[in-house]
């Protein structure tokens, strides 16, 4: 059994999505518990055929249900040099927004 996927593209970066899914992607200016339509596909598939845009398919959107921004796991980026005494530890946090796929049209 097959399912209806796309590819879009957000925050230069590629996604294969299909309804239903949760995705977290860059951090995007919406409201929470809003809807967000990323117009950008590059590529639709059903059971039956596949669309391929040059580079992206002429009136084929997703729409998306904004369920919240947040902020992944702290990652630590240490630097060091050897014999020179030099040692700094910083940590950093990316912020995300995360996204449940409502409609696939194109």
């Amino acid at each position: 059994m097959s399912v209806m996927f796309a590819v879009i593209e957000t925050g230069s970066k590629q996604y294969r999505v299909a309804v239903g899914q949760k995705i977290k992607v860059e951090k995007l200016e919406t409201e929470e518990s809003g809807m967000y339509v990323f117009d950008k596909v590059l590529l639709i598939d059903d059971e039956k055929d596949t669309k391929i845009g040059t580079p992206y398919i002429d009136k084929a959107t997703v729409e998306a249900k904004v369920l919240g921004d947040k902020r992944a796991k702290k990652i630590i980026i240490f630097k060091y040099r050897p014999k020179k005494r030099y040692r700094k530890k910083a940590g950093h946090r990316q912020p995300y927004t995360e996204l449940e796929i409502t409609k696939i049209t194109g």
